[in-house]
């Protein structure tokens, strides 16, 4: 299977583990074309979008775009979580494409708000009635912890990044002291990430046990997998813990940026851990902040259930940079090539 020379864009989320690649007509993915790789068998990422382009029968793209799961600076990306840096030269040979550009993965997500399908997005907890282009944040909840507001502007949209999972993690009570005591011996500095993410919750399940003098480790997965048919407490109070610390650092967040446009979670473990945020009291510690508790209500708060929004996100960057949005286009992620 060909495609039409320079009627397409390509557009990439790397993560950890995973590199998820697609063409995009304008803001929308191309049905049947996302295609996911494993990170491990390849490289870099050269090596993986040109096994995309041959995979697809041959790409000659307009434009790409690509998210990663790091810090981006003058066109240059650095891995978190994998040895690869990528850059807009390597991106332009790999791809041929004329306009190439290199986001952090939580600016692709706040590039994506305003095109996802409202039936992806669900709602925690609601807010005041806001301007449409009232300033908005999303923070990433999966392998690591991010967040990144959204502005947009009579220019334009602008999503500014951050590197907000290494911040120092906050401390409300005893328990979490020790807690970040506990995160502190194992891995030297307690840290957001080190608690909100996938292995955050394994560290908090440890920690418990620890608690309870009854050492146990499990799997994040097994714990979610727990909280979901109540065959764990501990894993019950492991989620219990993570949510009440998840709702106080997103409503520090949303007081630095007062996002009356919305909060929306995004990533792998915010989705699992979406059906449980309000049984285990994400609202309560949201709003829990003194005099401020009544204000707080003005922020809603979703969760993003759409796995390929960075994609879609990536794709609707390149429109703004090169003014192209498309004709007759065909939208759909329900297909997913594993190879």
């Amino acid at each position: 299977m060909g495609h039409p020379a320079n009627m397409y864009s390509l557009v990439a989320d790397i993560g950890g583990t995973n590199t998820r690649v697609a063409l995009a007509k304008g803001r929308s993915i191309v049905d049947g074309t996302i295609r996911r790789y494993a990170n491990s068998d390849f490289p870099g990422l050269e090596s993986v979008l040109q096994r995309y382009i041959g995979d697809e029968g041959g790409i000659d793209p307009k434009a790409a775009c690509v998210a990663v799961a790091g810090p981006v600076r003058d066109g240059r990306a650095t891995m978190t979580n994998l040895d690869w840096t990528i850059d807009k030269t390597t991106l332009a040979r790999a791809t041929g494409a004329e306009t190439v550009a290199i986001l952090n993965d939580l600016q692709a997500q706040g590039h994506a708000l305003g095109h996802i399908d409202p039936a992806n997005i669900r709602n925690i907890l609601p807010g005041q009635p806001a301007h449409q282009n009232a300033a908005k944040l999303v923070i990433g909840v999966g392998t690591g912890f991010n967040t990144a507001p959204v502005f947009d502007l009579a220019q334009g949209r602008i999503v500014t990044p951050s590197e907000s999972g290494h911040a120092n993690l906050p401390i409300r009570d005893a328990m979490e002291l020790r807690l970040c005591q506990f995160v502190s011996t194992a891995h030297g500095f307690p840290a957001v990430e080190d608690v909100l993410s996938g292995r955050g919750l394994e560290r908090v399940y440890a920690f418990l046990g620890r608690e309870a003098d009854d050492p146990c480790e499990s799997a994040a997965k097994d714990i979610m997998a727990a909280c979901n048919d109540d065959s764990d407490d501990r894993a019950v109070a492991a989620a219990r813990l993570f949510t009440r610390i998840l709702g106080t650092v997103c409503g520090n967040m949303a007081l630095i940026q007062l996002p009356f446009g919305g909060v929306y979670l995004v990533g792998g473990v915010a989705r699992a851990f979406a059906p449980h945020l309000s049984r285990f009291g994400f609202g309560d510690a949201f709003r829990d902040k003194g005099r401020f508790a009544g204000f707080m209500g003005n922020f809603p708060v979703n969760v993003i259930e759409d796995d390929y929004a960075a994609l879609t996100g990536s794709a609707a960057h390149l429109v703004g940079l090169t003014g192209d949005n498309g004709d007759d286009v065909t939208s759909s992620r329900n297909t997913v090539a594993d190879l």
